[in-house]
């Protein structure tokens, strides 16, 4: 095997942060081999329940004790600036591991890690934009307040597909907030949470406010989702977990913030621009090799263009370069483990032994070190199908005909998911009926994937509770609370 220079040597290990300290845990170890080189890449602790206690006691410390929310919101903000400008300080470090742990291109990660600082930014102003009301209309003896205060503890779950950006999604608006933090990312990818850690430390945060344990879904997300003197879990994953958070919440009924899967649509209409369209559909669902909860992944045509768009999609499939994510000219990288390529690989199986026509794609692709799939796609795909139900999470893309524009949103919507859906028209008319009966958190029309931290985001129906990034992304973790000020004399209600 050739070995890229820029693959470590050794692991890089790493340890957990709790109440402003570090160290390992008395579970172990978890070694993450890359996903596209098959060698060891960092080492990060085995968390236990005890560690999550430990952290969940400390975060409690710090918010009971004071020294976070109780500062002025412009000193928060001040930290949450200098993190981010740490960050773009350590952009390459940080997109280096990110990608060997992943699998995702290096360009990709150094992209996400930029983007992650734009979002420390955009929170740490909403820290100074934090406001209740006055209602100075109950009468001249009263006085009404609603203040928004921070909900408290915050159990934070992060998934392995952008751990650095969803983190950056999340984070920052409950430090914003003035909540403090224990927080468990994948195990897969947990490196770039860690230094994020660090970052916090250099910028000046008090210990205590965010603590990090490593580790698997069980024991420390269970920990986390059944914690008692936890008041809110945000998680971000699979539907399957998402609902079991949300069972497990109602043991001291904790809020929660889900932003789960998606069998997202994406509808071209008969006028749109098919070269554009072509393009944004093929990095709508090869982007991060399909492995992106809002992955165009059921594309839905006016028959009368079908043919034609197959056809460039069917092109530009064929360019683009799958491969070593190290390699500045590879647009797709590595699955992130075996399992998830194995279940890819089985769903692509499904689609053709239940009527699907495999255009192109369908196997896994060299060099064997990695986990590497073809770009996939399927024609004549139909409801009944599992890959036109299930979220493949993974290259595979799925073509449906449609003749009508009711037709086009009853396919739409013919899904438990409500995430994203994206719509290629020319028909401003069009675009607008599609965009209003489609059910889903996030839409683009005539582009796909993209947006800012201004812009909310989250899901309907079994995709999701809550939003976040945008001015939601800080109500999302505050409670609150109503206030009424008597300023005259009481009229006795005893006689």
């Amino acid at each position: 095997m050739t070995v890229h220079p820029k693959l470590p040597s050794a692991p890089r290990k790493f340890q957990n942060l709790i109440g402003g300290s570090w160290g390992d845990s008395q579970g172990g170890e978890i070694v993450r081999l890359s996903p596209a080189h098959g060698v060891p890449v960092s080492v990060v602790p085995r968390g236990t329940a005890a560690d999550v206690d430990k952290a969940v006691a400390a975060a409690r410390r710090r918010f009971e004790g004071g020294g976070w929310a109780e500062i002025p919101a412009a000193s928060r903000a001040a930290i949450l600036r200098k993190a981010a400008d740490l960050i773009l300080q350590q952009k390459d470090e940080l997109a280096l591991i990110e990608t060997l742990e992943s699998g995702k291109p290096l360009w990709q990660s150094v992209n996400e890690v930029t983007g992650a600082a734009d979002l420390w930014y955009y929170a740490s102003g909403q820290a100074q934009a934090m406001h209740g009301e006055t209602f100075n209309n109950l009468g001249h003896d009263s006085l009404g307040l609603v203040l928004r205060e921070p909900i408290g503890v915050v159990g934070l779950i992060t998934p392995w597909n952008f751990p650095f950006y969803i983190l950056a999604e999340r984070l920052p608006f409950i430090l914003a907030a003035g909540c403090t933090v224990v927080m468990k990312p994948s195990e897969h990818t947990s490196s770039t949470t860690l230094m994020m850690g660090r970052i916090l430390e250099q910028a000046g945060l008090p210990e205590g406010v965010v603590n990090i344990v490593t580790g698997y879904g069980d024991p420390v997300g269970q920990a986390i989702v059944n914690h008692m003197d936890i008041d809110m879990v945000s998680f971000t994953g699979s539907t399957r977990v998402g609902r079991s958070t949300v069972i497990a919440s109602a043991a001291n009924i904790k809020k929660v913030s889900l932003e789960l899967g998606g069998k997202n649509p994406v509808v071209v209409t008969a006028d749109a621009d098919l070269d554009k369209a072509a393009d944004g559909i093929v990095y709508g669902v090869l982007h991060n090799a399909g492995q992106c909860c809002v992955s165009g992944s059921r594309l839905i045509v006016h028959e009368s263009v079908e043919k034609p768009l197959t056809e460039r999609i069917l092109e530009l499939m064929g360019k683009v370069r799958v491969g070593d994510p190290l390699v500045p000219e590879n647009r797709v990288g590595a699955i992130v483990n075996e399992t998830q390529m194995t279940r890819i690989l089985g769903l692509i199986d499904q689609g053709k032994s239940q009527g699907g026509k495999l255009v192109t794609g369908g196997a896994r692709m060299e060099p064997r070190a990695g986990y590497f799939v073809e770009p996939t796609l399927f024609t004549g795909v139909t409801r009944d199908m599992t890959i036109a139900r299930e979220e493949v999470f993974g290259p595979v893309l799925g073509i449906s005909t449609f003749r009508s524009t009711a037709d086009a949103i009853r396919m739409a919507n013919d899904t438990e998911y409500g995430l994203a859906a994206t719509i290629w028209s020319s028909d401003l008319r069009k675009s607008m009926d599609l965009m209003r009966g489609i059910r889903a958190g996030r839409m683009w029309i005539n582009t796909t994937i993209t947006g800012g931290p201004e812009m909310p985001i989250g899901g309907y129906k079994q995709s999701g509770l809550g939003r976040e990034t945008g001015p939601s992304g800080i109500d999302e973790y505050t409670e609150v609370k109503s206030v009424i000020v008597d300023l005259g004399a009481r009229q006795p209600w005893v006689i």
